[in-house]
Order: C-alpha cells, then structure tokens, then sequence
C-alpha cells in the first residue's frame, strides 16, 4: 500500500499519469492500477480524470497532507532504523536564536560533543527564523506559538515572560502594584514589531499588549536586559533570559503569580526538524539531549 500511496503523491504533483510512468519507465497502466487499488482501499475517489486536466477531488486534497505525512514518516524510520546498526557520526546543521543559543544551547552542545566526538555540529546563531529544506537545516529551535506545518516539533521548555526591575529602580519609582500601572513607568521596549504575548497579561486590557512607553527602544534583548539591570527602566522579557540576574539578586520579578492570556497558553520553546531526512537518527539525539540538559521544569525557572 505504501508504494500506491507514494504513486499518488506523484500523480498529485505532477497532475499526469505519463509523466509519472515516464519518470518511472513503466507503463502508464501501471502507474493507473496503483491509484485505483488505492482508491478502492480508501473507499474515495481522490483524483478527478478529465479529457484535459487531471484534478484532486475533495477527498484527495484532504488525503494529501496526510499521504505524504506517513511516507515522510515511513522514511523517518527507516533511516533511524539504519543509523541504529553503526555509531552516530557526521555533520548536524543547527540554528538557535542568537541569546537563547549563546546562553543555553551551546552549553548543551559541548556536553553533546563530548559524549559523541564522531558528530560535527554546524551551529547557526541567527534570530530570522529560517527555511529547513532550502537552507538544509537539521534542527531548528523555534520560539512562541508553532503554526501548523509538516515539521515534526519537539517541546522542549515552557515560554514565560517576567515583568523585571532592578532594585535600585524599585527603590526610585516605587513597584507597580497591578500591571495597568505599568502605564505610569518607564519601560524598555522592542523598536520593532515586538513579539505577539509583549507587555499582554491575563484579564488586563482585554489581554491586548499594554502602551507602555519608555526612554529605551531597541531591536536587542539583551541590551534591554542590560539596562534593566543597570536600573534604567522595566522590562518584559524571556525567564531564559532574566533568570540569572533574578536569582543574583540584580532583577525583582513583578507580578509573579499573574496568568499568561489564554491566546499565549501553547507558546512554547521547541525543536523542529524535517521528517524523512538522513540525518533524523542524530537530530533526534541531540534534540532528546536538549530536552534532558534544560530539564523539566527547565533550570532557568529555578527561582
């Protein structure tokens, strides 16, 4: 049944039966016998055969995703099933958003390294999310909320922002004792199009980002944690980014019993990679080691 299922991903694609049977050097009767025994398993028409134009029906646009999800996972296997019989050796292509790389996943990689010196990691630390398949990508973190896709994602931590101040600031402005008083402080915020969940709380502002203004805008995370820190103004930012200066003492956590909006509730740390790759055996591995290095819950919330 398999290969009737790849037949049809063939004859969807290309919307012909002889350029498949052609590409394939068999007889066009061949290729027509797969997709009927297909259809006849499935109990639905998936292809529409006109004099002219070869169409998907319905059922076929529905089934299509979903074919070529169980080749890519049958291909998924098999190549995990091979790297099984040797040593997991050879290059990995990674990317990581650059503070979340710097400060998390290269750590994790070294440990990695160590434990298989016969793997060469190729680390790209970049905060444009890139295209896997045109730029060969084995594994990706992603953060916020995944849109739906043919990547196979790994949840690999909890995405939680804190409201932070020094306390020297604290100490000058006095704490905001609700989040709309964030409106009355000086607060240090993206120049750019911020990030969906920035400054939104939970029953607040019908859970839509607060104004907040502030005498710092910039497109760096960290040059808003930095002046944070230096007692500057207020920040909303990553707890993987806050959580050494909170447990050093230098940030206070405001509000920290305050839900995330509903719309926030799947946002989240993850791996993704393509399935069916060559490589799938060692993106797995390095993704399971990931999830265990950050722990559950992950050692930056350790405060």
């Amino acid at each position: 049944m398999l290969d009737a299922i790849r037949t049809f991903i063939d004859v969807a694609t290309e919307r012909s039966f002889t350029a498949v049977a052609k590409r394939r050097d068999v007889a066009v009767s061949s290729i027509t016998r797969k997709v009927d025994a297909l259809e006849a398993e499935l109990g639905a028409k998936l292809l529409a055969r006109h004099s002219r134009a070869l169409m998907l029906t319905d059922a076929g646009e529905q089934f299509l995703p979903r074919a070529r999800h169980i080749v890519a996972e049958m291909d998924d296997a098999k190549h995990g099933l091979a790297d099984l019989q040797a040593d997991p050796r050879g290059l990995l292509t990674v990317t990581a958003p650059a503070a979340f790389g710097r400060l998390h996943v290269i750590p994790a990689m070294t440990d990695f390294l160590k434990r298989y010196p016969a793997i060469e990691i190729d680390l790209h630390l970049s905060d444009q999310r890139v295209d896997l398949l045109t730029q060969r990508v084995d594994v990706a973190i992603r953060m916020g909320t995944l849109p739906d896709s043919d990547l196979v994602a790994t949840r690999l931590a909890p995405s939680r922002r804190m409201v932070c101040a020094s306390p020297d600031y604290l100490a000058r402005r006095g704490y905001p004792a609700t989040p709309e008083q964030l409106l009355e402080h000086n607060c240090l915020t993206f120049a750019s199009t911020p990030p969906p969940e920035w400054w939104c709380f939970s029953g607040i502002n019908r859970e839509a980002a607060l104004a907040v203004r502030g005498s710092l805008r910039t497109d760096d995370a960290e040059a808003l944690l930095g002046a944070a820190a230096a007692g500057i103004g207020i920040v909303h930012l990553a707890s993987w980014l806050v959580g050494d200066l909170v447990r050093a003492g230098k940030l206070v956590v405001l509000f920290p019993d305050r839900r995330v909006p509903s719309k926030m509730a799947r946002s989240a740390i993850h791996a993704v990679r393509m399935p069916g790759r060559s490589h799938a055996a060692k993106a797995k591995l390095f993704i399971d080691h990931l999830k265990n290095s950050f722990g559950e819950p992950p050692y930056w919330d350790g405060f």
